[in-house]
């Protein structure tokens, strides 16, 4: 999953900057050094497991070598302080972490990969708030290390970049602040990691069963070891007092889909013999020797669903360890977690003032005391009842069949009720949900459409992603056919060429009244759009979108949303992947609004949320107001058009900068940078937002093309 074999890691060359980006450090001229051609060649992780593979084990023989003891990291009592100090703490991993990851494709190993970010960014930033405050910013950032290149970036960049099945570990990075031993560089070196994660498929199942619970396997065990050793050696190398002071701990968390685990080293890595022609064997003796190592049991961390149980054992001993490497950065907490504790006794009194439970305060022997809060006993049920834990039951959760993957070159079979076609895909435009594919018919090779692949129903019970990806072609197609319907035909809005089954290998033995026949294609939906174009966020991407394409962008999609609103229909999901500019069979190239599986028909229908590009009203609402597409088109234009990008982790953050950021007409100066009728289109939408007022598009479009034609010295083709 993280690419090559899970249990071993081989780190590329580029490393050796990272970890020895220091000319001052702890170790003196000559060792520091030395630890910098050491670390050079320690870069696999599966010759020190191997090297330690008898320790680990018990079966070394070597005197003077005692056999790994491995403790505990937190002990029960420490977890359950814990507990009490984060009660109301409102952690929210908005990504799921998909189940059955064992068997998961591209798409859920990439959706894994952010859920574990997002699991991180939602972790350190809730203790954060919760034990230093909310005054000062965050000091950290969370991003994945790339096995080849020992490049830092998020899981979404490594997506973009074709580089997921490289990415190693993901790290929780230190950014800390000017002026106190902190980091200038956004580009993360090793020596800021404050805790490694590393996601693998077999965390739960390759766990050794223990006396106090599961364990982490041997293979798993030496690769957290490598990497702890890694970071504490860079750390020691660093130009930073507070990396460097650190350098004798390291906190390393093991989690697949399902179960996580933590890893703690410490140990003085200066009395470490850094002998370069025998780096493993100096590693694994020295783990042996000096280091002391505690290792927690397995335990689950995401239910079936993808959600953290924040509450429970495997999720607080992952949440307690980066508690402690938050300690480690940046000193002692604001709020310390006893006196947070504390807060628990007095909110179980709120709670038995709440439920009246007065005549319970006498319950004389029948109550404990737990980290000096009273609780009431199995006794007293009377008063207090208990309860009672109910045990999971199995759930068979069974990963589908046979996903369908179309790949360049591949031939696609669609079938209506009086015709079969044949497409062959000779472009990706875009792997979104649902992906858009460029095809061309094979019997009419010279043309080119665009072509829309749904999921089969039978995948739409486990996954919510194939559910949005059937739904999406089948509301697309329903909306386009409507518009043709209503008379609606312009070169801005994609006109459909057909729509269909796909046809699947073998026999179809579909009963009449059903709509699979069990195989994992059958009843797959597909739908055929043309024209080609390529997606404004390439174009973005690449650097190909200018002043001309905005303003051209403005009056095409503006065109295309007055056309749709006056057969009473918006678009609704207004973003770059939504819009294509059009180079062929044109003199002028032009731009077309594509993607209207989330269009509204009517008012119960909910619009697609988006935390960019969405308008205010339906982030506030749920739903559209007359100038929602605007507002969203506006949204699209200013970042084309190089507008600051921000990092936004809630509808709340959304609606936050929205109004910072009209307020202080920072969307309009940008605009007014490219062309001053954007900045004034800007305003106007501006004074509409919210309002039930519609918008005078006909106005607008005017402006629009006089401005480009002045600019150009050419005509606008506004014909349908």
């Amino acid at each position: 999953m993280e690419g090559g074999s899970p249990g071993r890691v081989s780190l590329g060359s580029g490393r050796k900057q990272s970890s020895a980006s220091s000319s001052r450090s702890r170790l003196p001229g000559s060792s520091s050094h030395a630890c910098k051609d050491f670390l050079s060649k320690f870069v696999d992780s599966e010759i020190l497991t191997l090297t330690l593979e008898d320790w680990l084990s018990g079966r070394s023989g070597e005197s003077g070598v005692q056999q790994p003891v491995l403790d505990v990291p937190f002990d029960l009592a420490e977890l359950k302080k814990f507990d009490y100090a984060l009660e109301g703490v409102a952690f929210q991993q908005l990504v799921r972490m998909p189940n059955a990851l064992y068997a998961s494709t591209g798409a859920v190993q990439a959706i894994a990969h952010l859920a574990i970010e997002d699991f991180l960014h939602a972790a350190v930033k809730g203790l954060w708030e919760r034990f230093w405050g909310h005054e000062s910013a965050l000091p950290f950032t969370v991003q994945c290390i790339h096995s080849t290149s020992a490049r830092f970036y998020p899981a979404e960049e490594a997506l973009a970049r074709d580089k997921l099945d490289g990415v190693c570990a993901t790290a929780i990075l230190f950014k800390g602040s000017r002026g106190s031993g902190g980091y200038s560089s956004s580009r993360g070196k090793w020596d800021q990691i404050l805790e490694l994660a590393l996601l693998r498929p077999d965390i739960g199942s390759l766990s050794a069963r223990q006396n106090d619970g599961q364990r982490p396997s041997h293979s798993v065990l030496g690769e957290a070891l490598f990497f702890a050793l890694r970071v504490m050696l860079s750390r020691s190398l660093s130009k930073s007092r507070t990396a460097a002071r650190n350098s004798n701990c390291m906190y390393v968390l093991l989690v697949d889909s399902q179960y996580g685990g933590v890893v703690k080293v410490e140990g003085d890595v200066r009395t470490l013999e850094f002998d370069s022609s025998n780096v493993y064997d100096c590693a694994a003796d020295w783990i042996k020797m000096n280091a002391k190592i505690t290792v927690s049991p397995v335990d689950r961390v995401w239910n079936k669903l993808g959600n953290a149980n924040w509450g429970d054992v495997g999720t607080l001993q992952i949440l307690l360890a980066i508690y402690h490497s938050i300690i480690l950065f940046c000193g002692p907490p604001k709020y310390a977690l006893e006196d947070l504790a504390t807060e628990h006794s007095s909110r179980i009194q709120s709670r038995r003032s709440e439920r009246a439970l007065t005549d319970c305060s006498e319950v004389g022997d029948s109550t404990s005391m737990v980290n000096g809060n009273r609780l009431f006993g199995s006794e007293n049920r009377g008063c207090s009842p208990e309860i009672v834990e109910v045990q999971e039951e199995t759930v068979d959760v069974r990963p589908p069949e046979e996903t369908l993957k179309l790949d360049i070159g591949s031939v696609v079979a669609m079938e209506d009720a009086d015709f079969r076609k044949e497409y062959e895909i000779n472009d990706i435009l875009s792997d979104s949900d649902p992906p858009i594919y460029h095809s061309n018919p094979v019997d009419e090779p010279s043309r080119g459409y665009l072509l829309y692949v749904g999921s089969s129903p039978s995948h739409l019970e486990p996954a919510w992603e194939d559910m949005n990806s059937w739904y999406q072609v089948q509301r697309q197609t329903k909306v386009l056919t409507l518009m043709k319907q209503r008379g609606l035909s312009i070169k801005h809005i994609p006109q459909i060429v057909a729509s269909g089954r796909l046809v699947h290998p073998g026999d179809c033995n579909k009963p009449s009244n059903g709509v699979s026949c069990g195989h994992p294609w059958c009843g797959t939906p597909i739908l055929v759009t043309s024209p080609v174009g390529e997606t404004v966020s390439n174009l973005i991407q690449n650097g190909l979108f200018g002043a001309e394409d905005a303003l051209k962008c403005c009056h095409d999609c503006l065109t295309a949303i007055s056309a749709a609103s006056s057969v009473g229909i918006r678009h609704g999901d207004i973003r770059p992947e939504n819009v294509i500019r059009v180079t062929s069979g044109s003199r002028n190239p032009y731009f077309v609004l594509i993607g209207w599986g989330h269009a509204i028909l009517e008012d119960r229908d909910r619009p697609s949320m988006n935390l960019f590009y969405s308008s205010t009203f339906a982030l506030q609402e749920g739903k559209l107001c007359a100038a929602s597409d605007a507002e969203s088109l506006i949204y699209l234009l200013y970042f084309a058009c190089g507008g600051v990008s921000i990092e936004l982790d809630s509808v709340e953050g959304a609606l936050q900068w929205r109004e910072s950021s009209w307020s202080k007409r920072i969307i309009q100066q940008r605009l007014g940078d490219v062309s001053a009728v954007l900045k004034a289109f800007a305003d106007y939408v501006d004074s509409l937002c919210g309002t039930p007022y519609p918008i005078n598009y006909d106005i607008w479009l005017r402006r629009l093309r006089r401005v480009i034609n002045e600019d150009h010295g050419k005509e606008i083709d506004t014909s349908g």
